[in-house]
């Protein structure tokens, strides 16, 4: 008797879930770590893109020649920064209209409300950034899905949730991603400043690799706000797995394949690097390289998104020529060293370090191939 009422609330417990699972499968609602911190993560890149990154870009052409006009619209993009990432995130995750507008008010309060800490013995007010828009928007995009349409009211209740469920996240964690990203781009950023050469190859192996991953690498800097040593640091280890992969691949893509990895993407190739993760080694090798020459001896800086794009759009060299030309510390080292660590070293030192993967046979013809 005993064990049929046990098997009876098993069966109950059980329903009960499944109803749960189905009810949010029906709402779109996944709770797939896929769908969040690859596809809605690199969605939101392409938001930082379209504000903070074109925000520099605009600036810097307004200050050098005299356009006043484009640096005041870099400020309405850099102002545009909350609002487009969460509806970014809220059009990725397919949320519904109502949702995914109301999900950009979610993307400003994440990404702009601000914490007071005391840092070395000075006050500082410090946002939780695109971190904070990300993780707000993403639970106010769920969350806002599971109560859509589901009243006669639905034009008050969904803005009402989706708002509140974003906001009252921001104020419950915005404090401690705030202070968590300001402490890990200060560590990142001062040792690179103290120990450039083993630290500018750390940074640009974890972050070119990161940006051959399904991950978005513009996002991670962006998150983090790694800056000077360290930002160009990570745009040259993003460059060499770019420019790294198009030229070791040449072979096998010929020139659709250097364009589209070279100006496109490196993660093309994660397909082959499943199939045999030696064909990583070169330009991960050249990343370490590139990365500690960045730091050390041509002291090449860059800032946020721009450091973790690469050659993609030539986004990543274009952020360390605005740094050249904003606070320029050797002017005519460091443009030599823009065209050696972006695109000359990377070419040289993947197709060496290729050359004795092949003789070793952990390199074969076809291990790259890309179906273009």
């Amino acid at each position: 008797m005993e064990n049929n009422e046990n098997t009876t609330q098993s069966t109950q417990k059980k329903s009960f879930f499944s109803v749960i699972r189905e009810y949010f499968t029906r709402k779109g609602v996944s709770l797939s770590p896929k769908k969040y911190f690859v596809d809605a993560m690199g969605t939101m890149a392409l938001g930082l893109f379209a504000t903070l990154l074109m925000g520099t870009i605009l600036s810097t052409i307004g200050k050098y020649t005299g356009f006043t006009f484009l640096t005041e619209l870099s400020t309405y993009a850099n102002a545009a920064t909350g609002v487009v990432l969460g509806i970014a995130i809220a059009y990725r995750l397919e949320a519904p209209p109502l949702v995914l507008f109301s999900a950009g008010v979610a993307g400003v309060i994440g990404n702009g409300l601000a914490t007071t800490f005391v840092l070395d013995g000075v006050e500082k007010a410090i946002t939780a950034g695109p971190a904070g828009a990300f993780l707000c928007a993403l639970v106010a995009t769920e969350i806002g899905k599971l109560v859509s349409k589901t009243t006669p009211v639905d034009i008050l209740v969904t803005p009402t949730v989706t708002i509140l469920a974003g906001g009252g996240l921001a104020y419950l964690i915005c404090p401690a991603v705030s202070f968590i990203m300001y402490e890990i781009g200060f560590f990142v950023n001062t040792t690179t400043e103290m120990f450039p050469l083993l630290m500018g190859a750390l940074v640009a192996i974890i972050v070119g690799i990161v940006l051959t991953l399904p991950i978005s690498s513009a996002a991670l800097c962006a998150m983090i706000g790694i800056s000077g040593l360290a930002g160009g640091a990570a745009a040259a280890g993003c460059c060499a797995q770019m420019i790294g992969f198009a030229v070791i691949s040449f072979r096998e893509n010929k020139w659709g394949g250097l364009v589209a990895q070279g100006l496109g993407t490196s993660m093309l190739q994660m397909g082959n690097i499943v199939k045999n993760p030696r064909i990583w080694i070169a330009p991960t090798l050249a990343s370490a390289v590139t990365g500690a020459l960045s730091a050390s001896v041509f002291r090449l800086a860059c800032t946020g998104v721009s450091a973790g794009m690469g050659t993609c759009g030539l986004v990543g060299p274009l952020g360390i020529i605005s740094e050249i030309l904003v606070s320029p510390e050797n002017p005519v080292l460091q443009w030599i060293g823009l065209f050696l660590i972006c695109f000359i070293l990377p070419a040289i030192l993947s197709l060496a370090f290729d050359l004795l993967l092949r003789k070793v046979n952990w390199v074969k013809d076809g291990d790259m191939k890309l179906e273009l």
